[in-house]
């Protein structure tokens, strides 16, 4: 690491260090160098244009990460951690992601590989020497194989619903009539007022999305525009989202004023949401209760919980409420592998499919050379994860996604 001044001109521009990396031990192997200024718009700009003045490019998004996967110093499944982690909402995310930078999925995907191609080593055996087995043996060996490797891309496979959880969080719903607490709600679990609550109904027009964490776990709160007749435009249009909203969420918190009768619009939105997946709130419990979980209809949900959004009280009941709905503190990332990338996971439901249509063949007295062509079909699959049977376009599309300087 140097100390000195960058100068244009004979004009000292700042003073800076400047860290040398020397090929191979840099981020992407090459010769490197970072120049640490003092920051600051103006400077760094002048700088980097100093920089480009004297021969400097400036880089693609996702260059150096691009630069060392194809420099070999990391496999792509690591490259794509590097956007989990820059990306990631939550802490359990974050580790998630750590945990992929250091090769722990690629060396999951590597003993796999390692036994499919003792696999199709034998078959190649027995072809060319088939004096040392009788196809009998050899077919059964193969078969449990075959069903050995089945079994650990299915439970990678399954570890994608909790790796879903961790990236993309729950996507939460609040819904209800007008005034009943839902605004209200939204500012007790952000601890702010992010939205407006006001005496008059239908004060929310349109969604307000926010992310919480429960659990190191990120909770996507939608709160939605009041649920009921109205002949305004503007509000009709809201309800229609909030309608959408209840019906795509993976989860829904359906808040009803306690302090009220059941109206018709309360019992309408009770009839339109999916029971498994929505905790009833009965809202406003510091005051006079008019219904209770056994008052009709509500009776029929399993998840009721009651709270007073305006005094704060009751909002644990809600978060250990999800965290049972969801199994959240099951999930652990400590010491399992956990797929949290879609693409990874079409690629293990693909070799699983071609893995199953080897073992089918073998089923169906296909010729041996056969079942192994279909061997070689799962190491291409997940050799499109770790990246060494991964398209020239499916590499610049990953890539594309990073950031500038990444």
């Amino acid at each position: 690491m140097k100390y000195g001044n960058i100068i244009d001109n004979d004009k000292i521009i700042d003073e800076v260090l400047v860290s040398y990396f020397k090929a191979p031990k840099s981020y992407t192997t090459e010769d490197m160098c970072e120049i640490n200024s003092h920051g600051g718009n103006v400077i760094m700009r002048k700088i980097l244009e100093i920089c480009l003045n004297n021969g400097a490019e400036l880089a693609e998004p996702g260059e150096f990460t691009k630069r060392a996967f194809l420099n070999g110093r990391i496999d792509l499944s690591q490259a794509e951690s590097v956007i989990d982690i820059i990306n990631a909402k939550s802490e359990r995310e974050a580790k998630e992601g750590i945990k992929q930078l250091e090769g722990f999925l690629a060396e999951a995907i590597s003993r796999i590989k390692k036994e499919i191609l003792e696999v199709i080593t034998n078959i190649e055996v027995s072809i060319d020497y088939p004096e040392y087995d009788t196809p009998e043996v050899l077919e059964d060996e193969l078969r449990e194989k075959m069903e050995l490797i089945l079994k650990k891309l299915n439970e990678l496979e399954k570890t994608f619903d909790n790796g879903k959880i961790i990236k993309e969080g729950i996507k939460t719903a609040i819904i209800g009539r007008p005034n009943a607490g839902k605004s209200s709600l939204l500012n007790a679990i952000l601890k702010e007022d992010r939205a407006i609550v006001t005496e008059f109904e239908g004060t929310t027009r349109d969604t307000i999305e926010e992310f919480v964490n429960i659990n190191g776990i990120p909770l996507k709160l939608i709160d939605t525009a009041g649920i009921r007749d109205t002949k305004n435009e503007v509000e009709r249009i809201g309800i229609e989202k909030s309608r959408k909203m209840a019906k795509d969420a993976d989860l829904v918190i359906l808040i009803i004023d306690g302090s009220k009768e059941l109206s018709l619009d309360d019992k309408e939105i009770l009839n339109i949401v999916n029971r498994s997946r929505t905790i009833v709130i009965l809202n406003k419990m510091d005051l006079e209760q008019k219904i209770n979980e056994n008052t009709e209809v509500i009776k029929d949900f399993d998840n009721i919980i009651k709270i007073s959004a305006l005094k704060k009280e009751g909002i644990n009941d809600l978060y250990n409420k999800i965290t049972d709905l969801f199994n959240l503190n099951d999930i652990s990332i400590d010491n399992d592998i956990v797929i949290t990338n879609e693409r990874h996971k079409v690629l293990i439901r693909k070799a699983k499919e071609d893995l199953i249509s080897a073992r089918n063949g073998l089923d169906n007295n296909m010729p041996i050379d056969i079942v192994a062509i279909g061997l070689k079909d799962v190491l291409s699959d997940l050799g499109e994860i770790t990246g060494e049977e991964a398209s020239e376009e499916i590499i610049n599309e990953i890539f594309a996604r990073f950031c500038l300087g990444k």
